[in-house]
């Protein structure tokens, strides 16, 4: 039996992969040039910058950041039961939660 992920290395694997979630652009981060886009989700990926400010509880859960031509940028994980009605119970237990990313601009916070 492996070694249950901790909540941080399961939002992890999300963020840079795309692959075990859902992934969510917002209207304004849609409506962005595609290049921008692809820059903007090169730098959620890569993202690595976790402090006591913006990840109080060690969960990498939320990233922001300054992109040059769109301006603040938030990210954040959310917890879903698997059939998306309410929240999770567990988010340490991938079985019974869905991870949604949202990516947004700042003034869509």
């Amino acid at each position: 039996m492996s070694p249950q992920l901790s909540i941080a290395q399961l939002n992890d694997v999300l963020r840079t992969t795309f692959l075990t979630g859902r992934v969510l652009l917002t209207q304004g981060v849609a409506a962005l040039p595609e290049a921008v886009q692809a820059e903007i989700i090169d730098r959620v990926r890569s993202f690595d910058v976790f402090t006591e400010d913006n990840d109080p509880y060690g969960e990498h859960d939320f990233g922001a950041f300054d992109h040059p031509v769109a301006g603040r940028i938030n990210w954040k994980i959310d917890y879903y039961d698997q059939a998306m009605t309410s929240g999770s119970d567990d988010p340490a237990d991938p079985v019974k939660t869905c991870r949604v990313l949202t990516i947004l601009l700042g003034e869509e916070w």
